[in-house]
């Protein structure tokens, strides 16, 4: 019988060795009141920080990237409407040197007035 328990611990410790399980700790918030020592309760408290910290640091980067963006595309459009400001008073000015010449010239074929 204690040959038989032996070779199970054995084995047990055999495979143990050979598939080795790490603990994974799951980030989250956890609920740090069950905890009765209270250094295992400031660990706890202190793991919930830290996620909470890395989980803001994570939302505000995101926030300023996409907050960034948009800004990058506002300036591209106001860079845009600015082109085709320009673009239309090149044309007003156009338009009324063309008005200013027309009158010139109805002004110069009108015969004089009696």
């Amino acid at each position: 019988m204690r040959l038989m328990i032996t070779f199970a611990l054995g084995g047990c410790a055999l495979a143990a060795v050979a598939n080795p399980v790490i603990a994974q700790d799951v980030p989250g918030i956890e609920n740090c009141m069950a905890e009765k020592q209270i250094e295992r309760r400031t660990g706890c408290l202190q793991s919930n920080i830290n996620y909470l910290k890395t989980v803001i640091a994570t939302e505000v980067g995101k926030a300023r990237a996409e907050a960034q963006a948009k800004l990058d595309d506002a300036a591209k459009q106001t860079d845009v409407l600015k082109l085709v400001v320009s673009g239309l008073q090149a044309q007003l000015k156009q338009l009324q040197a063309d008005v200013a010449e027309a009158k010139r010239k109805a002004d110069a074929v009108k015969p004089p007035a009696k």
